[in-house]
């Protein structure tokens, strides 16, 4: 059921970076111990449990899965207490399992909220991404330019070299072509292994993480959850779906999605204002990690309002005992 209570976004954001903070704290304790899955558990519980205090009449559209692949928080799954307004919620309960489960950089607890029908029901496929940071003219890069373009177009507009870029790809053998060429054009590269929502968000913050841009293949629905923080931070997104096989083309045709070729911008993604929350849970250029010490635990949280512009970084520190 549809609400007709208006989505106050102010409101509604405090409640939102204690949905994060609370996955984050949940899979503290599996940081460095090796077991992806019990850490994803520990989160997508939390995460879950913290939604459903919360007054709102909230479905997920970015989720864990379809409803037969993931028993909690999965795609079309209603969550609040359904007494606030109808929002849309995107998640990943814990952005960077691999990275949690071995004690590298950048794993994130990461969820989005709009108003219903302001975001993209993106299938679990693969997605096509190139993100810049804020400041720059509308489709000064494109997904259509080749790589080589993109990069001398995005250097022209800085006014620098192009050996003055750094590209930000995800490290999969499917990227080997597009490496070498960014390579060819003098361009540097840091590649990551996982948690290409944090990669696209190091755009936006190009001074405090050294990256211009971002491009390369990963899963959609970490474009839209990308999208959401790009709308709040400033910067250009473009995302395609791209699809393997019949039944992929199946699950966006189930979502909706009757343009398959379709470029999809930032505002195409996330059609209207968000709220976005990030805690980090592994230390990385954007957050720093969960902090222990005897009796407590610390986490800092990222918390933006794309309505105002405005990015709160918060310090929330618990004893455990």
């Amino acid at each position: 059921m549809t609400s007709n209570v208006e989505f106050h976004d102010r409101m509604l954001s405090l409640g939102l970076a204690r949905v994060a903070e609370q996955a984050a704290l949940a899979s503290a304790s599996l940081v460095g111990r090796g077991d992806e899955k019990a850490a994803d558990q520990a989160a997508v519980n939390a995460m879950r449990e913290q939604l459903n205090l919360l007054d709102i009449n909230g479905v997920v559209v970015i989720g864990e899965g379809e409803r037969d692949e993931a028993p909690m928080l999965y795609i079309g799954e209603e969550v609040g207490t359904g007494k606030g307004p109808g929002v849309d919620i995107a998640l990943d309960p814990l952005e960077g399992t691999t990275l949690t489960a071995k004690d590298m950089p950048n794993a994130l607890t990461v969820i989005a909220m709009g108003p219903r029908g302001s975001m993209l029901h993106a299938p679990d496929v693969y997605m096509e991404k190139l993100a810049i940071g804020p400041g720059y003219p509308q489709g000064l890069v494109t997904l259509d330019m080749p790589v080589a373009t993109r990069i001398s177009a995005l250097a022209t507009e800085k006014g620098c070299a192009p050996k003055d870029i750094t590209v930000c790809i995800l490290e999969r053998p499917r990227h080997e072509e597009m490496i070498t060429e960014v390579r060819s054009t003098g361009a540097s590269i840091r590649l990551i292994t996982d948690g290409d929502v944090a990669g696209v968000m190091h755009c936006a913050e190009s001074a405090t993480t050294g990256i211009d841009m971002y491009m390369g293949t990963g899963g959609a629905p970490e474009g839209v959850l990308a999208a959401a923080a790009l709308k709040c931070m400033g910067g250009q997104i473009e995302g395609r779906l791209l699809f393997r096989n019949d039944d992929e083309k199946g699950r966006a045709e189930k979502a909706g999605i009757t343009d398959l070729n379709r470029v999809y911008s930032r505002d195409e993604m996330v059609t209207e204002d968000v709220i976005f929350a990030a805690t980090g849970v592994t230390s990385g250029t954007l957050l720093p990690g969960i902090r222990r010490e005897p009796g407590w635990l610390t986490t800092t949280t990222l918390l933006m309002r794309s309505k105002t512009g405005s990015v709160r970084r918060m310090e929330y520190r618990t004893p455990v005992e």
